[in-house]
């Protein structure tokens, strides 16, 4: 039976997804996830208010005994594309995950896109989501910055004249950024719009509560082009005060800027310089090669590869059979129901003759 969490599944879920060996695929990195009891409660507010729930995860179980779990949230605003955040089976139970994958296909229907993140290591979940229709998208890799390294970096002044703070009213200017940082393909799975670059109501209060339990603070900031008018690098940091984990560092650059790359570390480097000693992690696609370039340049330390997968379900749409006839639309059976006109009397006859036709008609006429 596969059902919403309950309550009393909280600790048995996240001792499932802690244990590497239950073939856990986690999501992106760029948004932490914490642990249930943090959200648990504010979710089932959230629940109550109107408005679409930011987060659902659901459980399969057999004679009172927890066999899986999977966590989804909606990856962008219009929530045309899902994201598989957190997936868990106990042992090989295959057949488990697959029956929590099409649980998610066949009730969150307005998904027509899904992604996620799995560890190229991890042979069972990569065997899994490709029997369940996932394809390749990209390839990630995380690095590591280590304090002396970040302490290198923070000794060149940053040369970034027009960096500004990021608010809603630069959404807009973000979102041609991301759009022009990324291939075709990706874009259209995205399918970001300006309004993903805002901060809404329900994205505030997910950032306050993970910010509350992680005790990890947020800054953001793009760099401004006054000539282009368009934003040609972007920076998040999510930099920890207590020093019990890593900072995190998410990097957006224009291809045309990719000298950027040493000024927005440097930057990044400077504004943790005062915190704990910690190291900096952060992830590079392989569409960004300069990116990694780069890295491997002042010595960043690769953690691990991850593959990033797609699954597109337009294809239900085609399996359909339509009760219309074949080749007619629903548009053209409309308009067999609208009253008809008559048509309105006009003057039908032959245009009024030109001068050079008046003048050869009289020079015709006999004298």
């Amino acid at each position: 039976m596969i059902r919403s969490i309950a309550y009393r599944d909280i600790e048995a879920v996240e001792r499932l997804f802690a244990d590497h060996s239950c073939h856990v695929a986690t999501g992106t990195g760029d948004r932490p996830l914490g642990n249930l009891h943090q959200w648990y409660a504010p979710l089932q507010l959230l629940n109550i208010l109107p408005g679409p729930s930011p987060l659902r995860v659901y459980v399969a179980e057999k004679a009172d005994r927890l066999l899986g779990a999977i966590q989804v949230a909606p990856f962008n605003d219009s929530r045309s594309t899902w994201q598989v955040e957190q997936l868990g089976v106990m042992g090989e139970e295959g057949e488990v995950g697959t029956q929590l994958l099409r649980h998610c296909f066949s009730h969150i229907l307005e998904a027509r896109t899904w992604v996620l993140e799995v560890n190229i290591q991890n042979r069972f979940a990569l065997s899994l989501y490709r029997q369940n229709g996932f394809q390749p998208l990209a390839q990630l890799t995380y690095w590591a910055l280590s304090a002396a390294q970040l302490a290198t970096l923070a000794e060149h002044e940053p040369k970034l004249p027009n960096l500004l703070s990021v608010t809603n009213a630069d959404a807009a200017l973000l979102c041609q950024l991301d759009t022009a940082a990324m291939p075709a393909l990706v874009r259209q799975v995205f399918d970001r719009h300006n309004r993903d670059f805002k901060t809404g109501f329900f994205d505030w209060f997910r950032q306050g509560l993970q910010q509350w339990g992680s005790q990890t603070h947020l800054l953001r900031a793009y760099v401004f082009e006054p000539q282009r008018k368009a934003a040609i690098g972007y920076y998040a940091l999510r930099y920890c005060q207590d020093g019990s984990h890593p900072h995190w560092a998410e990097l957006t650059v224009h291809p045309a800027y990719t000298w950027l790359y040493p000024e927005l570390l440097a930057q990044l480097a400077g504004l943790v310089r005062s915190l704990p000693a910690n190291g900096l992690h952060l992830a590079s696609t392989d569409y960004q090669p300069e990116r990694e370039a780069y890295l491997e340049e002042i010595g960043a330390e690769r953690m691990g590869h991850s593959l990033m997968m797609s699954r597109s379900v337009w294809h239900k749409v085609r399996e359909v059979r339509s009760p219309l006839p074949e080749g007619l639309t629903l548009s053209e059976v409309l308009q067999g129901f609208q009253p008809s006109h008559r048509p309105q009397p006009g003057r039908i006859g032959h245009p009024p003759p030109h001068r050079f036709d008046s003048h050869h008609q009289q020079s015709q006429k006999p004298e």
